[in-house]
């Protein structure tokens, strides 16, 4: 006969299980690209909205335009604002919870369980023993069950400590991935910034020229006008004075161009109209910079040899890993609680005890682990030996290409020089009558052309030079405090 139903506090978890399997399957969360869009500030002012979560960090529009933004300033605009850098910062914490997640065996595990089932099972005895009154089938019988039971790992053979140096690895490996993505934003910053202020200065060279075509034109139709000059040259000016035109949109376009990638560098709606301070940058000789003391600083600072380190760290621990599975493995388990045929135990039940485990053969696996472990660590080291020849080769690069662009400046001053010049005596022979339109223009398109690549060579000094300061890992020491 089936017992009258009691209840128990035992029971709570039993039907918790049963409701929670009946509940209907849930459909997949559906992600709104919307809700991470940043707004159009041609639209809206910038600033955090309901639908957008809030460790995006938005800044608002005025606050960028209160005043001309320092290259410093975009830099740390970036580091707050660049998504790329909050996911590596989100990498970062994920690791420290694999830490906690490594730490967690040197915990006992403690658990509630309670059960219930009712079974029936048939009774087979030995002959001699199934006499009159021995019962063939057992039940059926309920079974009411609940307690306490906690497990101890006591000794893993070095399987705990070992997979808590790889977490801890795993950390350092994605902090220095993060400095790593920090470095390559402030680059990024660095390049945009400087590209703007080339851009910038392009536009003024392309007005400066601009202003001189229409200066010829206007001399060239007096001249034909006097009677002094075909028309053929008055029809060369106006070409002239088109191209320029067209330099000139060119060059607006390639510095609106240029503001939108400085601003999608900083994290920012690539629409939003900024000004910036060049500031007061003095110019380095390449020669005060000692190769060999880059090359050495670059080696010991630069993030992604810390981190193949890291990885050469994790490498060695899963040798430590693979070396555990080979020793013995004790722990301790401990239970009380009540067991009945009742639905409100009240019958003792507990147990005590202390167990080893030691595997002797599981096909060879074991030692297949520990070999690929140790190959794994060969492989790691490797890598380091060809990643520190790859640093070392773009710091020498960089470092060329610094000082190519310091001698271009040099170069290039000068050739403004000679070209002003030559475009002064020019016009003066041309007003004389001494020279041709064809020669006033072409003095006029060389030093148009001899300004464009002074103003490249300025910037591509600058931007050469933060390109040699990532190089060597040190490109964050002066722009961020």
């Amino acid at each position: 006969m089936i017992p009258i139903f009691r209840w128990s506090w035992s029971m709570i978890p039993i039907l918790a299980v049963m409701f929670t399997g009946c509940t209907i399957m849930p459909s997949p969360r559906a992600a709104r690209i919307d809700d991470y869009v940043v707004p159009s500030v041609l639209k809206e002012t910038i600033r955090p909205r309901r639908s957008i979560p809030a460790q995006l960090g938005l800044i608002d529009e005025t606050s960028v335009k209160q005043r001309p933004l320092t290259l410093a300033a975009c830099v740390r605009i970036a580091l707050d604002e660049n998504p790329s850098l909050r996911a590596a910062q989100e990498g970062v914490a994920a690791a420290r919870e694999s830490v906690g997640i490594a730490q967690a065996p040197y915990y006992p595990t403690v658990s509630l369980d309670a059960a219930y089932k009712r079974w029936e099972t048939h009774a087979f005895l030995p002959e001699g023993l199934s006499g009159a009154g021995r019962p063939a089938v057992i039940g059926p019988t309920d079974d009411w069950s609940s307690g306490l039971r906690a497990h101890y790992l006591i000794f893993d053979s070095g399987a705990r400590a070992a997979k808590l140096r790889a977490a801890l690895s795993g950390k350092g490996l994605a902090e220095e991935e993060g400095e790593g993505i920090r470095q390559e934003i402030a680059l990024a910053v660095h390049q945009a910034f400087y590209s703007l202020l080339s851009t910038t200065d392009a536009q003024m060279v392309a007005r400066q020229n601009r202003a001189r075509t229409e200066d010829h034109l206007r001399l060239t139709r007096e001249y034909w006008e006097a009677g002094a000059v075909p028309r053929a040259d008055v029809i060369r000016a106006r070409v002239e004075v088109a191209d320029a035109i067209l330099q000139l949109v060119r060059a607006e376009s390639a510095v609106r161009l240029a503001s939108g990638r400085l601003n999608t560098a900083m994290g920012l709606p690539v629409e939003l109209k900024l000004e910036i301070d060049p500031g007061d940058e003095d110019m380095e000789s390449p020669d005060k910079i000692d190769v060999l003391e880059a090359l050495d600083q670059a080696i010991h600072h630069r993030p992604v040899l810390k981190a193949a380190l890291h990885r050469l760290e994790a490498a060695m621990s899963s040798i430590d890993i693979a070396r555990s599975s080979f020793g013995p493995v004790i722990a301790a388990d401990a239970g009380y609680g009540y067991r009945d045929s009742e639905s409100l135990p009240e019958d003792k039940d507990w147990s005590v005890g202390v167990g080893i485990r030691l595997p002797l053969f599981e096909g060879f696996q074991r030692s297949h682990d520990l070999s690929r472990a140790k190959h794994k660590l060969t492989q790691q080291e490797t890598e380091i030996q060809h990643l520190i020849l790859k640093v070392r080769e773009e710091v020498w690069a960089a470092y060329l290409k610094f000082k190519e662009s310091y001698e271009a400046i040099e170069a290039t001053e000068a050739v403004v020089h000679d070209a002003r010049e030559s475009m002064r005596m020019t016009r003066d022979r041309y007003e004389a009558g001494a020279a041709t339109a064809t020669d006033l223009l072409d003095a006029q398109t060389t030093l148009a052309r001899a300004e464009y690549v002074r103003v490249d060579a300025r910037w591509s000094y600058f931007s050469a030079r933060a390109t040699l300061n990532r190089a060597t890992g040190k490109i964050l020491d002066e722009d961020v405090p």
